[in-house]
């Protein structure tokens, strides 16, 4: 099964003209990969966190948006995460795509000029039109009011 495509308009900064352009590592990845723009290495000490830059910037069309989520593998393998994760890169957005990492780990980790750190995902958002109403007749569900741990473990 082929995916949609679509095109988004991507710039290379002056610091990140070396770098690969965000990519899928996998045919079958949701998420293009991001790499770090740093000039030098950082160290990223625990529960430290840092703004890192990615040396592009992009256009994302109306009605759609970019998520920055973490990689599996830097969050089970060295508890390095996005903290606000996933991020949101608005369609009116035009500065530098950054990341924000942080380090959930007990060990200084060193990032590197070139490293993956994080993955894009560019997905449609639908407008939403609220409909205020007096009285809710939403059908009731097993859940109904049940908040957070009403599910179970």
């Amino acid at each position: 099964m082929q995916r949609d495509k679509i095109k988004v308009e991507i710039k290379k900064l002056s610091h990140g003209e070396s770098l690969p352009l965000p990519c899928y590592a996998t045919m079958q990845s949701a998420g293009m990969d991001l790499y770090t723009a740093l000039n030098d290495s950082a160290v990223l000490n625990p529960l430290e966190r840092l703004l890192v830059p990615t040396g592009i910037v992009i256009a994302i069309p109306n009605g759609f948006e970019g998520q920055i989520r973490p990689r599996s593998g830097l969050a089970a393998k060295h508890g390095i995460t996005v903290l606000n994760s996933p991020g949101t890169i608005d369609s009116d957005y035009r500065g530098e795509v950054k990341v924000c990492l942080i380090n959930l780990s007990n060990q200084p980790y060193e990032i590197k000029r070139g490293d993956r750190i994080a993955q894009i995902l560019i997905t449609p958002v639908p407008e939403i039109i609220w409909n205020n109403i007096e009285e809710f007749y939403a059908k009731e569900t097993a859940r109904n009011e049940g908040g957070f741990g009403s599910s179970g473990r």
